[in-house]
């Protein structure tokens, strides 16, 4: 997998990178603006996952996002930031973004969505997009691809054939259960079942 980091920070850049790359089989190219993104964009993409930080030189937020997804040849382009709302983050994901990234987020959590969004699927932690919300935290944040998993759970198919249903791979329905336990609060598919008909969510 060969992604691109733009990031002006040059610490939480090459963090990101080493750890992306110590996980294996991930190649980092790396970009300190805007500008720069661009050019390795178009020169040396497309690239299977862009990630933009959303207050870089050159960006101009989501008009930056807008055109590096123009750029990518269909392939995911998401944002990462330490100070966006979010307002910010659901005006991203409405203009096409595969996901959304706190930089508060640990190292493990940015490769298990790095990954994901490599797959096609919409990333955004359910905590941070849910902050203000106090009843049913889960309700309405849980993508159409997600809501099809989980009522597989719900009448215990295994992953393989959710995967048949929905037409996605088995470790695409692997990762989906991962997130649904994590937005769910379960230690496993049971618990996020039990849980989403306990607060209606299928």
């Amino acid at each position: 997998m060969h992604i691109l980091i733009a990031d002006d920070h040059d610490l939480v850049r090459e963090m990101m990178a080493s750890y992306l790359e110590k996980e294996g089989g991930i190649k980092v190219t790396q970009s300190a603006n805007y500008d720069q993104a661009f050019t390795e964009l178009k020169k040396n993409g497309p690239f299977e996952l862009v990630l933009l930080d959303y207050k870089m030189p050159g960006m101009r937020g989501l008009e930056g996002l807008k055109q590096a997804l123009g750029a990518s040849g269909g392939n995911p382009v998401a944002l990462v930031s330490g100070d966006a709302d979010r307002t910010v983050a659901e005006e991203a994901l409405g203009a096409g973004a595969a996901g959304f990234l706190p930089k508060t987020m640990s190292a493990k959590s940015v490769i298990n969505a790095v990954k994901f969004m490599a797959l096609g699927e919409t990333f955004a932690p359910i905590d941070f997009m849910t902050a203000k919300d106090e009843d049913n935290p889960a309700a309405g944040h849980l993508t159409k691809r997600e809501q099809q998993v989980l009522k597989g759970l719900s009448v215990g198919k295994s992953n393989k054939e959710i995967g048949r249903d929905c037409g996605i791979q088995e470790v695409t329905v692997k990762l989906h259960v991962k997130t649904l336990c994590r937005k769910l609060g379960a230690r496993n598919r049971t618990q996020a079942a039990i849980a989403a008909k306990d607060q209606r969510l299928i």
